[in-house]
């Protein structure tokens, strides 16, 4: 689908990677390698962070937005015009299992992002060239494009298909890959600043990469990554796997410029915009439309939570505070294409996205923004690791953790998962409503409850912050070999602020299910009627 076939970068700016390369390009060799600049130099990522520690004692510098006049102006189509040439990829011509090629400046794009080779521990800039683009019916003209322009990022293939990338890297500090599915959907980020928060979002910049030739028949691809922001700067090592899941080993280093006081670490970025459980937005043919459907988390204590997703009114920010958490993220549990009726975005294939912390993160909590939308092509959920402990000036960041993007997550609770989670107004059939309520159905299925007899007393343990619970109700649902769960929420009063809901399944006083949670914002008192929405 188009809208994140790029991806809508508002970067912040960053400044130059201070290497001294400036030598002219050399001439490409006879087996169509790609010019560069420069000589050789010594890389490692010990290297790497001391550039990035470098960088944040000194003043942030933005770099030029001075795009050529051919650029200058490009719609989404003329853009994509520009394509570049296959068979003069990076490592296209020397029977690797990964090729690389880029992405030119444009559109949405407009700041120079700088692209290193590395060889035997050797690192040499990549020359930008015009000549590596067709540039079909875009209207930009090549003898008028310089030659430092620079890329604005670049996607990476895998030797199982090289029609198809696995992975893109394209603005500010936005990539993504695809699962088994071959399905872009969500992407990440690598650092999120002030999220959600009353002051304006900053969104950090990777300036330059550095991408590792891999060995001959391996199955894994090495990048790095300097980062640069007016609040920070730092350095990213991602060892990428392809595979029906995708897993990305990423190593993070940050060194504050200033006290950053909502700091987001592994953040993910998705859209919803209507679904099972929020028919708000709810205008289109098709009946469900997200890149992801709830929240999970898998505590350090060892408790599973899911939040399903909604499109709200006005933004919302809620915060589940952890210690040491071992798992969280933005997942798409639902893969039915029924639900979503779309032959060209295909919603069902979209994949998840699972953050694993590796190491100790400390005390913090994950965080969940959810932005009003009115259509699909604004990603609207953000979800991040916020650490306890503000970011200070002089300080050193580690952060550790693996990406899973696919189908499932590489954990999963024993215990039964909500498969479902359905609202509408409340009330009994047949019985004329004097008063306003509204209705919650979830459907739990998996762990033991496929192993349930008919008479094992099931019972929903449900709490709300205000209201009051009624006709509550759990029972066998045979259709998905599970229970459902029903009950009501009577508003206490007339006010909108939100309700909080917390369920889950219990038999002998044993849980059955993961813990179901959700944000109730009850309507405007003259919004509440007794006979529709």
């Amino acid at each position: 689908m188009q809208r994140r076939e790029l991806l809508k970068s508002l970067s912040a700016g960053a400044g130059a990677l201070a290497t001294g390369l400036a030598a002219p390009a050399a001439e490409a060799a006879d087996r169509g390698k790609l010019k560069q600049l420069g000589k050789p130099q010594a890389f490692d990522y010990s290297w790497l962070k001391g550039q990035a520690r470098q960088m944040a004692s000194v003043a942030y510098l933005a770099p030029p937005s001075d795009l050529p006049k051919t650029l200058q102006g490009l719609d989404f189509d003329r853009y994509q015009n520009i394509r570049y040439r296959a068979d003069r990829g990076l490592w296209a011509k020397d029977d690797l299992s990964f090729q690389v090629r880029f992405f030119h400046m444009g559109l949405f794009f407009k700041d120079p992002v700088r692209m290193f080779e590395i060889v035997n521990g050797q690192a040499q800039e990549i020359a930008y060239d015009s000549t590596l683009f067709d540039f079909g019916k875009s209207g930009v003209k090549a003898n008028q494009l310089p030659n430092d322009l620079g890329f604005a990022g670049f996607r990476v293939l895998f030797h199982t298909d090289l029609e198809r990338d696995v992975g893109a890297w394209l603005g500010a500090s936005y990539f993504r890959a695809v699962g088994g599915d071959w399905q872009y959907g969500m992407s990440a980020r690598g650092l999120a600043i002030d999220t959600g928060a009353p002051t304006p979002e900053e969104f950090p910049r990777f300036t330059s990469y550095w991408l590792e030739r891999p060995a001959a028949g391996s199955n894994k691809l090495v990048i790095y990554a300097l980062m640069d922001s007016p609040s920070v700067s730092g350095a990213y090592r991602f060892e990428i796997s392809p595979g029906a899941s995708h897993v990305m080993e990423i190593d993070a280093a940050l060194y504050p410029r200033r006290k950053i006081d909502r700091l987001g670490i592994a953040p993910g970025t998705s859209m919803y915009q209507t679904g099972e459980n929020d028919r708000r937005m709810a205008y289109d043919y098709r009946p469900e439309i997200h890149d992801s459907d709830g929240l999970q988390m898998w505590t350090g204590a060892g408790e599973w939570i899911w939040w399903p997703l909604v499109n709200p009114v006005g933004l919302r920010f809620n915060s589940f505070s952890d210690n040491n958490p071992r798992g969280f993220g933005l997942m798409q549990r639902d893969h039915n294409f029924d639900h979503y009726q779309d032959d060209g975005a295909y919603y069902d294939l979209r994949p998840s996205l699972w953050v694993e912390p590796k190491g100790d993160w400390g005390k913090g909590s994950v965080q969940l923004v959810e932005i009003p939308t009115q259509d699909e092509t604004f990603d609207n959920m953000v979800a991040f690791w916020n650490p306890e402990k503000k970011p200070m000036p002089g300080e050193e960041l580690l952060f550790a953790y693996r990406l899973h993007w696919g189908r499932k997550p590489p954990a999963a609770p024993r215990l039964a998962t909500v498969q479902a989670t359905r609202t509408g107004l409340g009330g009994a059939a047949g019985v004329k409503r004097s008063y306003f309520s509204w209705r919650f159905v979830v459907d739990f299925a998996g762990g033991d409850l496929g192993l349930l007899g008919r008479d094992t007393k099931v019972e929903a343990v449900i709490t709300a912050s205000r209201g009051t619970i009624e006709l509550t109700s759990a029972r066998p649902l045979k259709e998905i070999n599970g229970y459902r769960a029903i009950f009501d929420l009577k508003p206490p009063d007339d006010s909108t602020d939100p309700i909080d809901l917390r369920m889950f399944l219990k038999s002998v006083g044993q849980p059955l299910s993961e813990t179901w949670i959700y944000q109730y914002n009850p309507p405007a008192p003259a919004d509440r009627h007794l006979n529709r929405i």
